[in-house]
């Protein structure tokens, strides 16, 4: 596997991290998606670190998360979520399901570009932007 699957994984993790409600939600999420260190997360490091975790999938490195890579994907998402107690909600609407495939895959023909997954960040960072100013903040992830 590529040197990027450890970072992977904990991006899956921070992914994941605000839809389990224990502890301090979102804290791990803004640990691991705030790229300078000052407690938000913008559009532009979500966009970066979206990238990070498709160039960990893309084994091939063809800018194309085919069936196989993607089932891998689907895979660590999954099993990470599992062994960090967290569910996945169904829909759209729950952003630990904002990288599944069925949203990504913007021309569904059963593999995703990088520009398909790259284009899918404003759409997943919004939902997670509950209060629409544009960052992403541990206020965020507080219970409304």
């Amino acid at each position: 596997m590529k040197p990027f699957l450890t970072t992977a994984a904990i991006l899956l993790t921070a992914s994941t991290a605000f839809a389990s409600g224990h502890g301090n939600p979102g804290a791990h999420f803004i640990e691991n998606w705030d790229t300078n260190g000052d407690a938000i997360v913008t559009l532009e490091e979500a966009t970066e670190r979206r990238a990070d975790v498709f160039n960990a999938f893309d084994a091939d490195s063809d800018d194309i998360l085919n069936a196989e890579e993607y089932d891998q994907f689907d895979e660590a998402r999954a099993n990470d979520m599992k062994e960090n107690g967290m569910g996945a909600g169904k829909g759209k609407n729950n952003p630990a399901n904002g990288m599944a495939r069925e949203y990504t895959d913007q021309d569904s023909n059963g593999q995703v570009s990088r520009e398909e997954f790259i284009a899918s960040v404003p759409d997943w960072f919004a939902q997670i932007d509950k209060n629409s100013d544009g960052v992403v903040t541990k206020d965020d992830f507080a219970k409304r």
